[in-house]
């Protein structure tokens, strides 16, 4: 046959074909627009491709089926190249008879389900550097269904959902428990299939998650996989690969059920993205997943370092964001065993930044404040970080050390801290006396629950506490105690008097509870004579 080249294509820069147009424009739709109408004599053509799919290699593919009159040799190796290059150059023509190349590739595609794992694992790989004309032609989409399908029937040869938690290292996939050999069984069956994905790059992982989870995978063998892609991935990926990954993690986590998602591994991203630059939505939804699992934490996970630029050793904001996310359901709504968890964790947290120099007044009252009063039965550990924090803090003047004190309950201050804080020159005197206050009007309580009457008048605190037995605390020579020895500045005078009236209503309490001593030692003893069984009554007063 007389073959005339008249037609030169640059492939990508790569290298150039020299080409007849006749054997070509046949069966590519695309050649015939761009050269179909011309007439007249022969003369030098030239087509400059950009974005061949495939490059060079590709092209000669494409030239080898053209000048075999549509003849190709087609197999799972390099299927999707080819239904690539017939969709991008539009050879959808039939030449002779013959099935066109994108017919030829179709009716391949319907083998697919016979395919090897392997061959649709180079097949998908090929798609994704084919992307996104493989996108575009649909062949990406057939191997997408095709390898999820196949997870799930791996899946369903193991029915029982996982049971164990996110942080355990591995899945339990089978019901029998009978021995360790059956456990590590099932957990190579859920996870058999990371390592051959983790090739796949994050626009190709995004979209196979989003069919597991459509398809009602279970959600901790998917959460398991993401966090082993990112670490696996990171080994050799530049610093913009970095992003993109982690972007695309916690993107699909956020899909996810919070229950099937580690809260320790979130963690771990989240000390990854304070090197990266991601997106501020994902860095929201980070933050959101991990607020939400916040009494899973613990205090190791909350001490993240301060951004740069930040003269303060830790991220306190941060902290605050976690605890409006927690808070964000409604504290109605929080288990009762969660938010006691996530308050004892906050007020480890308060005493470990408390030593901070720079932790300024307003964010160290925005820790303690951060949780309602009711989620905390006891503010002994918060005075206890106060007190640390000012004595690292001297400097402040009255009325910020005041401001901070504002975040004390003292009616949940215990005894022996009111004791204390009354004789602890670092805190004001107003907050010292207003601890008094506190004891005395909690004994004061108490009276009145026995229906007896007592001297004091209303205040707006309490003091006296009583314990796990029911036994109240010896609290009146602690009273008189507190009013003694408290040091007063001669700038306060008033309070001085006022507590000097104090003392004296205490004394005269002190008889009082001697009185009431005696008529319950009358009451029990009248009561063992009549009931020999009776339980001996609790001591009102010392």
């Amino acid at each position: 046959m007389d073959i005339y080249c008249d037609l030169e294509v640059d492939v990508n820069g790569e290298e150039t074909f020299i080409v007849d147009k006749k054997i070509i424009s046949p069966y590519s739709g695309r050649i015939s627009k761009l050269f179909g109408k011309l007439t007249g004599p022969r003369k030098s053509l030239k087509v400059i491709f950009h974005d061949f799919p495939g490059g060079a290699e590709s092209f000669e593919l494409l030239a080898r089926f053209c000048y075999s009159n549509g003849k190709i040799e087609i197999n799972p190796l390099n299927l999707s190249l080819l239904h690539c290059i017939a969709h991008f150059m539009e050879m959808n023509k039939s030449v002779s008879g013959t099935l066109n190349l994108f017919e030829q590739t179709e009716k391949s595609l319907e083998a697919i389900r016979y395919w090897t794992w392997s061959e649709l694992l180079v097949a998908l790989k090929q798609c994704q550097d084919l992307f996104p004309v493989a996108n575009s032609s649909g062949i990406l989409q057939k191997c997408l269904d095709s390898l999820v399908g196949r997870l799930a029937l791996a899946s369903e040869a193991s029915p029982c959902p996982s049971n164990s938690s996110p942080d355990s290292s591995g899945f339990r996939f089978s019901c029998d428990t009978r021995s360790t050999e059956s456990l590590k069984n099932s957990s190579i069956r859920a996870t058999w299939w990371f390592e051959d994905v983790v090739g796949l790059n994050p626009n190709l992982v995004e979209m196979v998650i989003k069919l597991m989870v459509s398809r009602k995978f279970d959600h901790v063998t998917i959460s398991r996989f993401l966090f082993y892609y990112q670490k696996s991935r990171f080994i050799t990926a530049t610093l913009d690969e970095k992003r993109k990954i982690t972007e695309t993690v916690i993107d699909m986590l956020h899909s996810l059920d919070r229950d099937a998602v580690s809260c320790k591994s979130l963690f771990g991203i989240l000390r990854v993205t304070l090197n990266s630059n991601i997106s501020k939505c994902c860095r929201n939804k980070l933050e959101s997943m991990i607020g939400a699992q916040l009494d899973q934490a613990t205090l190791d996970n909350l001490l993240v370092p301060s951004p740069i630029g930040m003269n303060y050793l830790y991220d306190v904001n941060l902290v605050l964001r976690f605890l409006k996310s927690f808070l964000g359901r409604g504290i109605c709504r929080l288990p009762a065993i969660q938010l006691k968890k996530v308050t004892s964790l906050m007020d480890l947290y308060i005493a470990e930044v408390a030593p901070d120099p720079c932790l300024k007044p307003s964010k160290f009252l925005a820790l303690v404040r951060a949780l309602p009063d009711s989620a905390r039965d006891s503010y002994d550990e918060i005075y206890r970080a106060m007190d640390m924090y000012l004595e690292v803090h001297a400097g402040l003047s009255e009325e910020e050390k005041m401001n901070i004190c504002c975040g004390l309950n003292y009616e949940k201050l215990s005894s022996e801290t009111c004791n204390h804080l009354a004789h602890n020159a670092k805190f004001p005197s107003k907050s010292a006396a207003q601890a008094i206050i506190s004891q005395q009007y909690k004994l004061k309580n108490l009276l009145q629950d026995t229906n007896q009457p007592t001297p004091f008048t209303d205040s707006p605190c309490s003091f006296v506490e009583i314990n796990s037995k029911g036994k109240k605390n010896e609290a009146c020579e602690q009273i008189v105690l507190y009013a003694g020895k408290l040091d007063l500045s001669s700038e306060n005078e008033k309070l001085k008097a006022h507590l000097q009236g104090m003392q004296w209503r205490v004394l005269e309490l002190e008889k009082v509870c001697k009185k009431m001593q005696t008529q319950m030692t009358k009451i029990m003893k009248s009561r063992l004579s009549n009931h020999s069984n009776a339980k001996s009554l609790p001591r009102l007063c010392s």
